[in-house]
């Protein structure tokens, strides 16, 4: 009797610790295409991510960079003050896009170029992404929205 309570509660145990297993091995099934990592334009010209890999890229939209082409082709370059990368985006922008503003994309790099297949934009003018802060401050060009601008 004493052997048979012992033997039916090791068959438990292992029988929860395969679901455990089994069920951590679906949920990171399910996610695989739902993890975008965060890369900054200086991250993407030191080590360019494989063309099939979908991630987010973020900075601030390049003065003077912003063209619109034929349809809903847009194309400008995101900066994070060390690197800028050309992206191409079909689609309709957020209102509050525009240059000298916050960003961030998601899409592929191919070609030497960011596609992307979705923009947000900051939604007031005080709001940046935090990744896109952390990554303006290692580059030592972020500036607070209450900062003093710098004189000359």
């Amino acid at each position: 009797m004493k052997g048979l309570k012992k033997k039916r509660r090791i068959q438990i145990i292992a029988l929860a610790a395969i679901s455990l297993v089994v069920a951590t091995g679906l949920i990171g099934y399910a996610m695989r295409d739902g993890i975008n990592f965060f890369r900054t334009p200086s991250q993407i010209a030191e080590a360019p991510p494989p063309p099939d890999e979908v991630f987010r890229i973020g900075g601030l939209v390049e003065e003077g960079s912003l063209r619109r082409m034929e349809g809903e082709t847009i194309r400008f370059r995101v900066t994070d003050g060390g690197a800028s990368i050309p992206v191409a985006y079909t689609g309709v922008l957020p209102d509050l896009f525009g240059e000298g503003e916050g960003m961030v994309g998601t899409g592929r790099y191919v070609d030497d170029s960011f596609v992307a297949t979705e923009i947000l934009a900051k939604h007031d003018e005080t709001y940046m992404p935090a990744e896109v802060v952390d990554a303006l401050k290692e580059q030592g060009v972020y500036q607070p929205a209450n900062a003093p601008l710098p004189t000359n």
